[in-house]
Formats: C-alpha cells, sequence, structure tokens
C-alpha cells in the first residue's frame, strides 16, 4: 500500500505542478485549453485559485508532498486525517469550476480523482488495521 500512495502522490504533486504552471502563464495557447469547459487557464486565473495571495496549486503540491512523506512513513492515520479536509476542499474547488466558473481545468480534475483515491484507500487499509487490532 505505501508504494501505491506514494505513486498517487506523485501524481498529485506532477497535477499540481502543472496546474501552478498554468497559474503563471499568460494567456494564450494553453495544452490544457481544450474547449469552451475545459481551460485550465481560466480556472487558474481566476480569483479563486489564490488563497491569501498563495496559489492552490502550491498547496496542492505541498500537500502531495507531505502526504507522500506520511505514506513513506507508513502513518496511514495521520494521512487519512489529512486526506479527508484535502478532498472536502477539493470537491469545493471543483464544485466552483461547475457552478461559478463553468469551466473545468483537467489538472484540477486529476488533482480531484487522485486525493479521492488517496482518501478510499487509506479507509480501508485504516479499516483493515482496526479490524486486525480488535481480533489480537
Amino acid at each position: 500500500m505505501k508504494y501505491a500512495l506514494l505513486i498517487l502522490a506523485l501524481l498529485g504533486i506532477t497535477a499540481s505542478s502543472l496546474a501552478l504552471r498554468e497559474h503563471y502563464r499568460t494567456y494564450g495557447d494553453a495544452p490544457c485549453d481544450i474547449n469552451e469547459r475545459w481551460d485550465c487557464g481560466i480556472v487558474n486565473h481566476s480569483p479563486y485559485a489564490v488563497i491569501s495571495g498563495v496559489p492552490v496549486a502550491v498547496i496542492g503540491i505541498a500537500g502531495y508532498l507531505l502526504l507522500g512523506i506520511l505514506a513513506w512513513k507508513r502513518a496511514y492515520p495521520l494521512m487519512l486525517a489529512l486526506a479527508v479536509p484535502a478532498l472536502a476542499f477539493s470537491l469545493y474547488l471543483a464544485r466552483i469550476e461547475q457552478h461559478i466558473l463553468g469551466v473545468w481545468c483537467v489538472y484540477c480534475a486529476i488533482s480531484l480523482g487522485t486525493i479521492s483515491l488517496i482518501t478510499l484507500l487509506l479507509v480501508v487499509v485504516t479499516l483493515v488495521q482496526t479490524l486486525r487490532a480488535r481480533a489480537a
């Protein structure tokens, strides 16, 4: 499980890094400008892409890095405690993309899928560990 979570954390770092690149890219030919419904540039240049002057993508990179370190240490309960609010925040951002901006970011969607999968795996691992501890 450790390596699966590490790979997912790396995927999250990659998606967040690509979103950060879009945040600092000037408008124009972005590789994720697919059509009127999928445009990372619009999403990453919106006011919702920054919290107190910090790009949301930087927060994502830091979060996935921390999750990767915790995965390496097999600190799964702590990872779960951090992954659940991260998933909630990612769902909040997806709601903004859908209902306010009306445009989706491919990198953000990948990040949402990644944190969803990390959270699901951590729930399963934590439940299994809890059941094994009770059985012993």
